[in-house]
């Protein structure tokens, strides 16, 4: 249960932070997820903590630059939303990372990761 309140504060505080300059590999970022759910209510107090979510935010805001953009090109996006903002929870994020076969993981960044995510849960109509 604690394990579980740790990840929700790692999702609820990823809206909030600032976007990150580079992207971390998506093995890399799974590893630092898991270890901080591994450290409980301290995972809270670490500076991972920051990391993961500044990462994630970046991660968010450079893919929906790269969609309005392809919209505003008059170019099909990669994936298409709803109107209505969703939400994603850490859980259904970090799944779908370890979904990732961990030698294709470890080649690509938290953002391609996330990107894979987007285009499953959220696919454009044909």
């Amino acid at each position: 249960m604690v394990r579980a309140g740790v990840l929700a504060a790692l999702v609820a505080a990823v809206w909030a932070a600032p976007a990150s300059a580079q992207s971390m590999r998506a093995d890399i970022f799974l590893q630092k997820a898991d270890a901080l759910a591994a450290k409980g209510p301290l995972a809270l107090l670490s500076g991972d903590m920051g990391k993961l979510k500044a990462e994630m935010r970046g991660s968010a805001e450079q893919l929906r630059a790269e969609r309005l953009a392809a919209v505003k090109a008059g170019q099909k996006p990669v994936y298409c939303p709803p109107a209505q903002q969703g939400n994603l929870g850490v859980s259904e994020i970090l799944d779908h990372f370890r979904s990732i076969p961990v030698a294709e993981r470890s080649r690509m960044t938290t953002k391609d990761a996330f990107k894979r995510l987007m285009m499953k849960k959220y696919p454009c109509p044909a």
